[in-house]
């Protein structure tokens, strides 16, 4: 783990995996006088908080994190992406399974991002990893439920992108004007279900 100052009070904290990442977040969310922890893929930043930031994290062991009770979301998905069976060809399994190996897993917000709302899920099977698109289309749908690399994701509002598109939700990602703009946040656990 390595800390680095991030403006006037802030501190950027880098790790070796996902799963530091995690430990971190949950470590310094209550920490007196934090205002903001924003997770990513290998770095959490923590804004506020001070010297107490800095004794937690000395005293934490990222690599010791166990599972801690979450809300749980659904969101409701129909497969028919257009790179579903582009994405069953890559794995060597078929359409079918792909859904199955989608539903079946469970997955964990790591860190939300690239879009408001757009939310990286954690716990996608190692045989479903996919590169992205060598060519990003320049509109992705609305809803439209991908993968890249070890991450899936639902698109809350219509952007470019690269992933490779399995299928679509109707789940409300994002509203601005809710009390909680974003459905997902990090440490959520999401299931997918086919509908």
């Amino acid at each position: 783990m390595r800390l680095l100052r991030c403006g006037a009070d802030g501190v950027l904290v880098e790790v070796s995996s996902g799963r530091e990442v995690e430990a971190v977040r949950r470590a310094v969310r209550d920490v007196a006088g934090v205002v903001e922890v924003v997770p990513a893929a290998r770095t959490v930043l923590v804004v506020g908080g001070g010297a107490g930031v800095r004794a937690v994290l000395a005293d934490l062991d990222p690599s010791d994190v166990d599972e801690a009770p979450a809300r749980e979301v659904v969101l409701p998905v129909v497969y028919d992406g257009p790179d579903l069976d582009l994405v069953a060809a890559t794995a060597g399994i078929t359409a079918d399974e792909v859904v199955r190996l989608h539903v079946e897993a469970r997955y964990r917000v790591a860190f939300c991002g690239f879009a408001p709302g757009f939310a990286y899920l954690t716990g996608l099977p190692d045989v479903l990893h996919q590169a992205r698109l060598e060519t990003p289309r320049t509109k992705v749908p609305r809803g439209a439920v991908g993968i890249a690399g070890e991450y899936t994701a639902a698109y809350p509002r219509a952007t470019p992108g690269g992933w490779r598109l399995i299928g679509r939700t109707d789940a409300p990602l994002f509203d601005p004007d809710g009390r909680a703009p974003a459905l997902l946040t990090p440490g959520d656990h999401v299931r997918f279900e086919v509908v």
